[in-house]
């Protein structure tokens, strides 16, 4: 059964040898200049435009990012690498890359002011909170690009699986949250590449195992079962961010649910206050509200809330004047 399954997974006739993908995803053989400068001009390329992207809040811009991003190609090394049982050579890239697109996010938010508060921008907002869900889609991604690479026939589909998965922007992210001081911040949107990049080599390490390339590495790596082992360790690894995930999400929604009913309650006396969303990114509590007039005292929303939230969660109020103005009809100018 499971014999046939992988045949109708990866026929024989579009099987890719270990060398094929050994070439295609070491970068520490065969001609390792023109495998390196590629990698290292089209990373910093994708790292500009990421970062660019994400501070123009433009989706558009960050999506080109992702398709052109290298990183893919030795995290995939790592996993074809602990299958083969060899020495991580891609493991090396990985960290030097996220420095340097680390870096180049710093380097953008010093030299371009910002003119919003960074939870106001989509793109990093979207990026400093990571959910189960983001998990789960890296895991998909990364078993679809699996096997993308293991087959001949189906590489046309690489650069979807590269727009699926969130490596680059991230770590453009963690720059400039950095930049702006505020590492809360920053340390939720390298969690989410680091769940990611950890989703990912699961992934290829349980597709390149059960497809067999285990068997055609057993005579230069040694027994399979260390192999197994080895993927063993990488569910544990993935399982860690996956309920830590969880555990935050529930967490969050908890937070959210408390500050939703103690603020309704705080705006109750108020005439056509209104509570338009309550949102945690990272360790910021956002309550978002409009009103024509002014606010009731802060002090009772805080006095209310105290021991229900962390103490340590900082609670910013965006107001909106919520007027209404009467501009007569067309036909009265």
């Amino acid at each position: 059964m499971a014999h046939a399954l992988r045949n109708r997974i990866l026929p024989a006739n579009q099987r890719r040898t270990l060398d094929e993908l050994t070439a295609d995803l070491d970068l520490t053989v065969g001609d390792t200049t023109a495998k390196r400068s590629a990698f290292w001009t089209m990373l910093v390329l994708a790292g500009v435009i990421a970062t660019a992207g994400v501070l123009a809040d433009s989706t558009a811009t960050v999506i080109g990012a992702m398709i052109i991003a290298p990183l893919s190609t030795p995290i995939m090394g790592m996993a074809l690498g602990l299958v083969k049982r060899e020495r991580l050579g891609g493991l090396r890239f990985v960290v030097l890359g996220a420095l340097l697109v680390i870096a180049i996010g710093a380097l953008f938010s010093l030299a371009i002011p910002g003119t919003t508060t960074l939870l106001d921008n989509s793109q990093i907002a979207g990026r400093t909170s990571p959910r189960t869900i983001d998990l789960v889609a890296a895991l998909a991604t990364g078993l679809a690009g699996a096997v993308a690479l293991a087959r001949r026939d189906v590489g046309a589909v690489l650069p979807g699986v590269a727009i699926s998965i969130s490596l680059v922007p991230p770590l453009g992210v963690v720059g400039v949250c950095l930049g702006e001081g505020e590492p809360g911040l920053a340390l939720g949107a390298f969690i989410l590449f680091l769940s990611n990049l950890l989703a990912l080599v699961f992934a290829g390490m349980f597709v390149f195992t059960t497809l067999g390339y285990t068997a055609e590495a057993r005579e230069r790596a040694g027994r399979p079962r260390a192999a197994y082992a080895t993927l063993a360790i990488m569910v544990v690894l993935v399982l860690v961010p996956l309920v830590a995930n969880s555990l935050v999400s529930y967490g969050t929604t908890v937070i959210r649910s408390e500050v939703r009913m103690a603020a309704q309650k705080w705006l109750s006396g108020t005439s056509g206050a209104e509570l338009t969303g309550v949102d945690v990114v990272s360790t910021t509590i956002l309550v978002r509200l409009s009103t024509p007039g002014e606010l009731p005292s802060v002090s009772t929303l805080l006095g209310s809330l105290d021991g229900k939230v962390p103490g340590s969660f900082p609670i910013v109020i965006e107001k909106s004047l919520g007027e209404r103005i009467e501009v007569g009809t067309v036909a009265g100018r």
